[in-house]
């Protein structure tokens, strides 16, 4: 038998759609003991709202009825992904404020669970959640797998981030040039357009001409909105 890693390496480097994705991932879950899996991207844009996507394999009544009852906005554990990247083991005592959530997620089999946020650099966050509904997690199986549970959540962060990443941030039709990159880049660090001047050595109308360009390809509604598009489509690193 492959080493548990490499299989799921090797699948999601053939991976070419987030469905393709999430079937290894429920498949090594499975090696894991776990028969459900949920995964929560949330995109850094749009910044003041940003979009949250999400892929599962829980019991189709039970994702109905979460999404009715709008329990995203009370569940603990998601409450607890996007404040910290420790293990989140659910327990009575983590869903105390969501009671109803908690006991009617038993009753569709999801009993016991344990999830991991993570973070990227372009200000993506995902969390992983791993479920069953049958034996208690012990400490001893948790210590024993904990190494591959934490390395299923960053493979399923760079896998599916990667994937999802383009379809949700703008991508220029024509690429910005090293100029107009290099004065969003000043811009993002709070630079005017007489300071860009002065550090490029180029005249204020230049910025100017080239902010513009920016805006323009980015399809942005000012520098602010361009600055902060081409940050998160990773055209400034």
């Amino acid at each position: 038998m492959e080493p548990f890693n490499e299989s799921l390496l090797i699948a999601l480097d053939r991976a070419d759609s987030e469905e393709v994705i999430f079937q290894a991932l429920v498949s090594a879950a499975s090696r894991l003991g776990f028969e459900h899996v949920a995964y929560g991207l949330r995109l850094a844009v749009p910044v003041s709202n940003p979009k949250v996507i999400t892929l599962n394999n829980y019991p189709k009544t039970w994702q109905e009825r979460y999404q009715s009852e709008g329990y995203l906005a009370v569940d603990a554990s998601v409450r607890h992904g996007s404040l910290s990247q420790e293990p989140l083991l659910w327990t009575d005592e983590v869903f105390a404020s969501s009671r109803q959530l908690w006991a009617e997620a038993k009753d569709q089999g999801l009993r016991h669970g344990w999830a991991q946020s993570s973070l990227d650099g372009f200000g993506i966050g995902g969390m992983l959640t791993l479920s069953r509904s049958g034996e208690a997690l012990t400490r001893t199986e948790l210590d024993a797998k904990q190494v591959e549970m934490r390395w299923l959540v960053q493979a399923a962060h760079l896998s599916l981030s990667r994937l999802m990443k383009p379809k949700y941030t703008v991508q220029p039709d024509t690429p910005l040039t090293h100029r107009e990159i290099e004065i969003l880049k000043w811009s993002a660090d709070g630079k005017t357009a007489a300071d860009i001047g002065d550090i490029l050595a180029i005249s204020i109308p230049t910025v100017n001409f080239h902010i513009r360009n920016a805006i323009q390809k980015m399809k942005a509604a000012n520098k602010t909105a361009a600055v902060v598009q081409a940050l998160m489509a990773g055209l400034l690193n």
